[in-house]
């Protein structure tokens, strides 16, 4: 054996240098992204370990993976190896259906088969739906979890399960259609399976307000307390509507005293942290702040796939990988805007008797995209966040390097890539003519931070929000 030249390796040996390198990547990976993109994974090792050629179900990932995780997926084979490895991603060939052999767990399957048996939502009627005004079909095993709720998710299965302890209240904060909603009806309907006889109740905040002037107008304040003050659980949504309302945050607060008198549980939901509400009395704001405040971030990519796959099931329709993965790259800003394309999906594929693919998911919501299309430009882009982050739009353009530049300018070329159809040179001219390498760099960069940086996500969620109009 010459020097340099590996001992010969058996080919178990040589496919354990992948199960190595998954072991490390499954500690490095949040777990759902890992799931997701890494574990479907299939591998084939060369003899000598020189090359591995790995397989990808379809396009969409096979692009992801290509930006996200090959170099680091080469570096850290190499470091197992000891050696030079060449990184090789393919396409995996499509399978026709078979009776004998089952296919490989796809990330529908894995999803699906991590979920419980879900029925279609139905309009159930009992006697305590007209006082408690759940919705039974917003339950714990129907919400998706991911990086974006898991803290909300956790502390609210926490208050379900141990009412009147720790986080009271539980303050819950996001952006329109991100779940907060679906979180505080599942609290109660865990808590009614668990306690049939408990009083619960679900309003939104302006329930409450025309509550408190149906009570003064008929003076049945009486009843009104009686109503209010002697719940168990209460769960009111959007409680940043009883800005300017005197009296009605009065109500509230005496009834929040009263509930957390006889230990009672208090849920609340609201588009902002409890100290940046406006127009609300110190006093019910430092009450709100008082328990736990946990936040529900846009939901990443991974999450968003991963609803489209459980809604889809949910209408006993079929969601291909890959059109799930176009719809989540462009609908990126909320679930509920997420549900209602695949709304228009499914009507679109059975009134026309189509299988639901790319070009028809293409076809289905081509207003949407056109007005995305239309809307924003790199030019647009560039103003929206110079004015965010309060710099000069030539900055954009300049060959300034400080970080209170050049983050906004990465910042920037990572949202001209997302949400336009420019490719890396064309926004890298229209960044002072930089070269598509830089860009690049941007889009990696960002996108990788966007995945671990809360603050980060919750900015880009804002200046997306902002571009879409």
């Amino acid at each position: 054996m010459t020097e340099g030249t590996p001992p010969d390796i058996s080919p178990t040996e040589a496919q354990s240098l992948w199960h190595s390198c998954l072991d490390v990547l499954a500690q490095e990976i949040p777990e759902q992204q890992f799931n997701t993109w890494i574990r479907p994974l299939s591998a084939s090792v060369a003899a000598d370990r020189s090359k591995v050629v790995v397989s990808v179900a379809n396009r969409f990932k096979l692009d992801w993976i290509r930006a996200q995780y090959a170099t680091r997926i080469t570096v850290l084979m190499e470091a197992l190896n000891g050696a030079p490895v060449t990184l090789e991603l393919v396409l995996a060939p499509r399978e026709g259906p078979s009776r004998t052999s089952p296919a490989p767990r796809s990330v529908q399957e894995q999803v699906l088969a991590e979920l419980p048996d879900l029925a279609p939502p139905v309009e159930v009627v009992s006697p305590s739906a007209p006082k408690t005004r759940l919705n039974p079909a917003l339950s714990f095993s129907t919400l998706v979890e991911g990086s974006a709720n898991r803290m909300a998710r956790a502390a609210a299965m926490h208050v379900a399960g141990s009412l009147g302890q720790l986080y009271n209240p539980l303050f819950i904060y996001g952006g329109v259609g991100l779940g907060k909603t679906h979180l505080v009806h599942a609290i109660g309907n865990h808590l009614l399976a668990d306690r049939p006889q408990a009083k619960v109740l679900y309003i939104h905040a302006e329930q409450f307000v025309s509550d408190v002037v149906k009570a003064y107008q008929r003076k049945t304040f009486d009843e009104f307390k009686e109503r209010y003050h002697s719940l168990d659980l209460l769960l009111i949504d959007d409680v940043q509507f009883f800005a300017n309302k005197e009296r009605t945050q009065e109500e509230f607060f005496n009834a929040f005293e009263a509930l957390l008198a006889r230990k009672s549980h208090i849920v609340l939901t609201s588009d902002t942290y409890p100290k940046g509400l406006a127009d609300i009395h110190e006093r019910l704001v430092s009450r709100f702040d008082s328990g736990l405040t946990v936040a529900i971030e846009p939901p990443e990519l991974e999450m968003r796939v991963a609803i489209l796959i459980n809604k889809a099931a949910v209408e006993h329709a079929v969601m291909p990988e890959e059109v799930a993965f176009f719809v989540a790259k462009n609908v990126r800003s909320n679930v509920r805007e997420l549900e209602g394309a695949l709304r228009k999906i499914l009507a679109y594929s059975r009134f026309n008797q189509k299988e639901i693919s790319i070009q028809l998911a293409r076809e289905a919501l081509k207003d949407l995209l056109s007005i995305q299309n239309r809307q924003i430009s790199v030019e647009n882009i560039q103003k929206t966040v110079a004015d965010y982050y309060k710099i000069k739009v030539a900055d954009m353009y300049s060959k300034k390097r400080p970080a209170s530049i050049a983050r906004p300018r990465q910042i920037a070329m990572f949202l001209a890539k997302e949400l336009t159809q420019k490719s890396l040179p064309e926004i890298g001219e229209l960044f002072g003519g930089r070269d598509h390498t830089t860009v690049l760099h941007a889009v990696r960069k960002i996108g990788a931070e966007r995945q671990q940086n809360t603050e980060l996500n919750q900015q880009l969620h804002v200046l997306e929000q902002t571009l879409k109009g």
